[in-house]
């Protein structure tokens, strides 16, 4: 937990230092959220929730920041879904999500529950952030429903993460 920290506090001053690089970090930091299984080792919605109210008092317009986390996310999503789409049944099998069983059953699990609202769902649930979209690949989910559910989901995820911390120093003029 403390190289969890240590990292998101140097990102933050990063940020902060730099803000114009702030769209460039969301862009990353979102997408490695969203590929599967990555997104375990990639511990960016802490850094993207700080991000918020630093890009708001560093002067950095909010919707290049937030368009760039939502192109992240969404690329991400879709490259996880393009990897399900491929391998199909057999994605289980390479790594690393062969070392993920219960984490891809849990994703199977879910899509099975909620069909192609998973995808929407799933956005803003940990673990199931990737894998869901791995899975709606596997299970041949049609590319057009699979990207309104993605991009509508990236775009009310990066907002419920930037928006707040903006907004409380736009509000008290911190």
């Amino acid at each position: 937990m403390i190289e969890l920290e240590s990292y998101a506090r140097e990102m933050l001053a990063f940020v902060e230092a730099h803000a114009h690089w702030a769209p460039y970090i969301a862009f990353a930091l979102a997408f490695g959220e969203s590929i599967a299984v990555l997104s375990l080792f990639f511990p960016a919605t802490f850094v993207l929730i700080g991000l918020g109210p630093i890009i708001e008092a560093g002067g950095a317009p909010f919707a290049p920041v937030w368009a760039a986390a939502v192109a992240g996310a969404s690329l991400g999503d879709a490259l996880s879904y393009w990897i399900g789409r491929h391998f199909k049944d057999s994605a289980r099998h390479i790594w690393p999500l062969r070392n993920y069983p219960e984490m891809l059953a849990r994703g199977e699990r879910f899509f099975r529950s909620y069909g192609s609202w998973s995808v929407f769902i799933g956005r803003f649930f940990g673990p199931l952030r990737a894998v869901v979209p791995l899975v709606a690949g596997m299970f041949g989910m049609p590319h057009l429903i699979f990207q309104m559910a993605n991009v509508t989901s990236a775009m009310v995820w990066a907002f419920l993460l930037l928006a707040p911390g903006a907004a409380a120093v736009k509000l008290l003029g911190w």
